[in-house]
């Protein structure tokens, strides 16, 4: 075969394989990932230019579009709706030291389902329904989707967890920047010591990422947020806010080492109107004046970071095996005093996928008045055998600030969607109430969680 004969068949070979491929692309678009996992491999190999893979990919995603519209009957600018969601199982006991304290068991759950539509120019609509009591006139509580086992079966409730749209108009290789509006997941990275897990910010957030290159990437999440809102009267034009900025530094040196590094700062505004009856009073902790607001300014700089070292192996775990040590510091210097929190700790291994484990260990102190008391970790608790004055409260176990303690927890995963988590808090009050009482106290939590 003379070189033009072989010219001629390598033309024609490369427009039957674009031909085939397309066909295939656009056959298999809901398995997007591994056609495009097919396309960079024949751009690899040199079968196909980078532009004529784009080009596939484009005309793969008009294809889905329009085919996804016509069967699902959604406009034509919805490319895609994906469901998701979880339910936990969990068992709770609470304990303490002071004979004035009853044990506690209980029996509780939560689950959350969720929606998100994918629209063009690269919006995203999200909306996430979850259990959770009530809480009082607040609707339910802002740190807590668990739903006690309790009033002879009675019909539970069901909230608004999540509700937002977010928009990403830049994500190239190097950046991705978006924006959010609504009740939306917490868009800072930072440990339970200043949000809890549950806790569902409300307002506006922006998000963007830097990739310096393969190891190194530069973080920055900002937002303003609303934390209650009066419709009359001196206080309609001082509702009480939230801002808050950080930026964070993720390096991987090498296959085997990692570290992140964040700085973050936050104040709280109008926090005179954070008043008991005017905002849920789940927590307590800080020091208020007599008609229920806190006393001191919230304006805390908060650092923190982490170091990781997998091993090749270790007994009894099927992957490489990380070793992880954190830790975090918040100063707050709008308090003259018990202004301070923070904590170290360090975990062994990670769960997430099936077989893989994880045990963790941290120690943590948050002071009185270091962090506005409604936003931290509210399983973090010890007991008050009497209520904080002017806290709206009487006696109990309460998360919060004013807390130290450790914190135990072993998770195992037994498939990539259930998994086992045995959690137990050692804690006490920095400053008991009243002044001298005991406050130590134990607090188990079993959970059985299977995510969708």
């Amino acid at each position: 075969m003379n070189e033009s004969s072989r010219t001629t068949n390598s033309k024609l070979m490369k427009k039957f394989l674009i031909v085939a491929v397309a066909a295939l692309v656009t056959a298999a678009n809901l398995q997007a990932q591994s056609a495009d996992a097919l396309l960079d491999k024949l751009v690899e190999k040199g079968i196909l230019t980078v532009k004529e893979a784009n080009d596939l990919k484009q005309q793969a995603d008009a294809d889905f579009t329009k085919a996804y519209s016509a069967k699902s009957g959604m406009p034509e600018w919805v490319q895609s709706m994906k469901f998701n969601g979880d339910f936990r199982g969990r068992y709770e006991q609470h304990q303490s030291d002071n004979v004035a304290h009853s044990d506690r068991d209980r029996f509780r759950y939560r689950i959350r389902f969720g929606v998100t539509a994918s629209l063009v120019d690269d919006f995203e609509i999200g909306l996430r329904l979850s259990s959770g009591n009530p809480n009082g006139a607040f609707g339910g509580n802002p740190v807590s989707a668990n739903t006690d086992l309790s009033d002879g079966a009675s019909r539970k409730f069901i909230w608004v967890d999540a509700a937002y749209a977010k928009w990403t108009p830049i994500h190239t290789g190097d950046w991705n920047v978006s924006a959010t509006i609504g009740k939306m997941d917490n868009p800072f990275a930072l440990s339970t010591m200043i949000f809890d897990p549950d806790y569902q910010l409300e307002g506006a957030a922006i998000n963007a990422v830097f990739n310096l290159n393969d190891q190194h990437s530069l973080k920055f999440n900002g937002g303003g947020f609303v934390l209650d809102e009066f419709n009359q009267g001196a206080s309609a034009s001082r509702d009480p806010y939230l801002i808050g900025a950080q930026l964070m530094w993720d390096a991987k040196w090498s296959s085997k080492i990692e570290s992140s590094l964040y700085g973050a700062t936050f104040l709280v505004g109008n926090k005179l109107n954070l008043l008991n009856g005017s905002a849920p009073n789940v927590n307590d902790g800080n020091t208020r004046l007599a008609a229920g607001s806190p006393l001191y300014n919230f304006t805390p700089i908060i650092g923190g970071g982490s170091f990781t070292y997998k091993l090749d192996s270790f007994p009894l775990y099927k992957d490489a095996f990380p070793i992880k040590l954190g830790g975090e510091y918040l100063y707050n210097p709008g308090a003259p005093m018990d202004n301070r929190g923070w904590w170290v700790g360090a975990t062994l291994g990670k769960a997430g996928h099936k077989g893989l484990w994880e045990i963790s260990w941290k120690y943590q102190r948050l002071e009185a008045d270091a962090w506005y008391e409604e936003l931290p970790d509210d399983d973090f608790g010890a007991y008050y055998q009497a209520g904080l004055p002017n806290s709206g409260n009487g006696a109990g176990y309460r998360g919060g600030t004013n807390v130290r303690g450790h914190v135990v927890k072993f998770v195992y995963n037994f498939t990539d969607a259930m998994n086992l988590a045995v959690t137990y808090y050692l804690t006490d009050l920095i400053h008991p109430s009243p002044v001298g009482s005991v406050s130590a106290s134990g607090h188990w939590m079993l959970d059985l969680m299977w995510k969708f």
